[in-house]
């Protein structure tokens, strides 16, 4: 997991499901970390700093741009 960067952190585990469709779609390489204890306990988000997601460096830039568009719609806001 050497090849991967964290490019954004999130909350709350339901704020990574459509992030993850877009990422599947588009072929890109990442995995969240902290992803399955933080659906269990969600309280644990914080203690943990958060469910980072890890992109592979190839990837980066276009995993960006999929993030700043969601965040640039204002009938999906991610929190």
């Amino acid at each position: 997991m050497k090849d991967f960067e964290t490019i954004a952190v999130f909350t709350y585990s339901h704020e990574i499901v459509v992030i993850k469709h877009l990422l599947e779609q588009e072929g890109i390489s990442y995995f969240f970390e902290n992803e399955t204890i933080t659906s269990i306990v969600p309280l644990y988000a914080n203690a943990l700093g958060g469910i980072p997601l890890k992109v592979h460096f190839n990837d980066k830039e276009r995993a960006t741009s999929i993030l700043k568009q969601l965040q640039n719609n204002f009938t999906l806001r991610i929190v």
